[in-house]
């Protein structure tokens, strides 16, 4: 078993790693992108991935507190499905209603594997393909939807 702190640095070193492994992987436009924070340039939409000790996770999130601005956004998405499947190759899950890990209400479009570790070292590489497949693929996606979200 794992303490907090001893967890905290798996899961930092991770991170680190993941963004040194992306760093000379340019943006769908050619310009440098820093995809472990990846900015959409668009308030209330967030591109997140997360890892923990049984699955990971990559999605688009809407986290706008007015409940009809954040379905208006999500429905703007449910209408590019298809360039989103085209894009990234795979259906994903839709969820108009979710609640959070802090308890705000949210919609989410993503994607889970199952069966991953992130303080297992050896799950790295499988985490690794996870994230950079999906992340390049959503910002492919992104580069050709986002003026219609602007």
């Amino acid at each position: 078993m794992y303490t907090k702190e001893e967890l905290s640095r798996q899961r930092q070193a991770f991170w680190t790693a993941f963004g040194q492994y992306m760093r000379p992987v340019p943006g769908a436009d050619g310009e440098r992108v820093n995809w472990v924070n990846y900015k959409t340039g668009v308030p209330g939409i967030y591109f997140r991935m997360d890892a923990g000790n049984v699955e990971a996770r990559i999605g688009i999130e809407m986290t706008h507190t007015d409940n009809a601005m954040r379905r208006s956004v999500y429905d703007r998405f449910v209408a590019l499905k298809g360039v989103l499947h085209g894009a990234t190759g795979e259906e994903w899950q839709w969820n108009p209603l979710l609640t959070d890990e802090s308890g705000r209400t949210i919609s989410r479009i993503g994607m889970q594997l199952q069966g991953v570790n992130i303080s297992n070292h050896d799950d790295w590489p499988r985490l690794i393909s996870f994230f950079k497949e999906r992340i390049v693929a959503l910002d492919e996606f992104w580069s050709m939807v986002k003026p219609g979200f602007e």
